[in-house]
């Protein structure tokens, strides 16, 4: 028997959303602030997944400066119709305190790989839209509502109308179809059909250690719908010490044999901090349906598995990714990312050094609006990240090197810029929940030359490198905390997980260019 390993989508991937087209499937996740926006991944045996595309890539569709940290994009919803695919996504434009602007839209596609659609959109009355397709042909869009007023639920029931395709937009009343259970925070609506019975799965309890998912029925598609009887059908809230933890937010797949699996959102916390700075990950479950019609976890229990019996579908390998990143090629890797907008030639460029990525220095590691920043997930505990740049700054506020970021606030980044005493020198900052510091004295570099920076990470600790020839390498700085960057030591509010990346600031506003050599991410695990 083939077996598969938890998680599945390793590193920040959450929310996820799973579809089957033929012998494929694809599951969409959130992206939050990181551009482009939606992450697909894609399978052939539900064993090996590989990062396969982004369907939004232009501002047209996704216009996310100036969007707080993890704001943009939450929850998509991938399915498909038979003819076309549907995403349905939210761009949050505020975070939940009192008031939450969140704007939900639709784009569609032939190909999963695209082109996808310009956006319509849809409404903005709360979060973790889903798209429906009933037998008889008709659509129809739920999500969580908001409430503000005070005193009132702001997680206040799953809201249901119907969407026309011909006229491009929702009509006919809005129906308030399901209130939520006593674990709160109702909100990751998917509607499925079985057996002429409408189930309608929800997260509740909160995208922490509460999380959970709920699953509730009805004879209609307006309800009222009936919550399982047996609470959760799956949770990890009740045991700590389980590896795979805030197991909730779920979507179910059925294979063409007759099999049900079941992919959610997971954590894996560095004990005995309970941090997980690779953020909100994927995971999946076999489940399978009782006589009496509810949805039960195929091997007993509501617990979250580390592994899980495969289909009997082929083994389906893809090729795996280079480690390093020598730059030689036109276009940014898939699996690279930017803040908030998308690399264009105004900031970035692969073909004015062939060879190099050549990074033009804009605003701060702070700013929300326009950084020169690439970055990639990180996806394990055990890692090395290099890259070497050449770089000549005229004055202080001009840097650039090799960052580990959370978000705008949460960062370590070692840089190479000028001092006025030093020269060109080598620096480490940090900041923390924005807390600003600089934790070691300038270190004087030559002033030519390539230097290369190295991150390191092993569990819950980051160590700086550099090296001027990139074989014999000075530690720089004190061992640093890795799990500071993660949703349990930011703010309230904050979901996402590490990437670790290049980039470069010119706050004087006179772009000066960084040229990177190569990035190289390997994992030891």
């Amino acid at each position: 028997m083939a077996w598969i390993h938890n998680p599945i989508l390793r590193g920040f991937n959450p929310d996820p959303s799973i579809v089957r087209v033929g012998e494929d499937y694809f599951i969409a996740t959130s992206t939050f602030e990181w551009f482009p926006g939606v992450q697909i991944h894609h399978s052939r045996d539900l064993v090996h997944w590989r990062l396969l595309t982004h369907p939004l890539t232009r501002t047209s569709q996704l216009d996310m400066a100036g969007n707080p940290p993890s704001a943009g994009i939450w929850a998509p919803c991938l399915s498909h119709d038979g003819q076309r695919f549907h995403l349905i996504y939210t761009d949050v434009k505020s975070m939940p305190a009192t008031f939450i602007d969140a704007h939900n839209y639709l784009v569609t596609a032939e190909s999963i790989e695209g082109p996808w659609s310009e956006p319509v959109a849809l409404n903005s009355s709360g979060f973790d839209p889903s798209l429906f397709h009933d037998d008889d042909g008709r659509k129809w869009l739920v999500n969580m509502l908001w409430d503000h007023r005070t005193g009132q639920n702001r997680f206040a029931g799953i809201v249901l109308q119907e969407y026309s395709p011909g006229e491009g937009r929702l009509t006919g009343p809005v129906t308030n179809i399901f209130r939520g259970t006593a674990l709160g925070a109702t909100e990751g609506p998917h509607l499925y059909k079985r057996n002429g019975v409408y189930y309608l799965m929800v997260a509740e309890g909160g995208t922490g250690y509460g999380h959970a998912v709920t699953v509730a029925r009805s004879s209609a598609l307006g309800g009222p719908y009936e919550a399982d009887p047996a609470g959760p059908m799956l949770t990890s809230r009740a045991n700590p010490d389980l590896p795979l933890q805030k197991a909730g937010h779920a979507s179910l797949v059925e294979t063409a044999d007759g099999r049900w699996y079941l992919v959610h959102l997971t954590g894996r916390p560095i004990m005995p901090f309970r941090r997980c700075p690779l953020g909100r990950e994927t995971a999946i479950q076999e489940v399978a349906w009782t006589p009496d019609g509810w949805l039960r976890m195929a091997g007993g229990g509501h617990e979250p598995a580390l592994t899980v019996p495969a289909p009997d579908l082929p083994a389906h390998l893809f090729k795996e990714e280079p480690p390093r990143d020598d730059f030689d090629h036109d276009v940014l890797s898939v699996h690279f990312s930017t803040l908030r907008v998308p690399a264009d030639e105004s900031w970035l460029s692969l073909t004015e050094r062939p060879g190099y990525l050549r990074l033009r220095g804009r605003e701060s590691l702070n700013s929300t609006f326009r950084q020169s920043l690439v970055a990639r997930r990180v996806q394990a505990l055990d890692f090395t990240a290099m890259a070497a740049v050449q770089f000549q700054p005229e004055h202080f506020q001009q840097m650039a090197g090799l960052v580990c970021l959370y978000d705008v606030e949460n960062w370590y980044y070692l840089q190479i810029s000028r001092d006025e005493q030093v020269g060109r020198c080598l620096n480490l900052l940090r900041s923390l929940n924005g807390r600003y510091d600089e934790p070691v004295t300038r270190v004087e570099l030559p002033e030519q030359g390539a230097v290369h920076l190295r991150a390191a990470v092993s569990g819950a600790t980051l160590r700086f490198a550099w090296s001027l020839d990139g074989r014999t390498w000075t530690t720089e700085g004190p061992p640093l905390d890795f799990t500071a960057l993660s949703d349990e030591a930011c703010r309230v509010g904050r979901f996402t997980g590490a990437f670790v990346g290049v980039c470069c600031q010119d706050l004087a506003g006179t772009r000066r260019e960084a040229d990177f050599d190569y990035f190289e991410y390997r994992e030891s695990e």
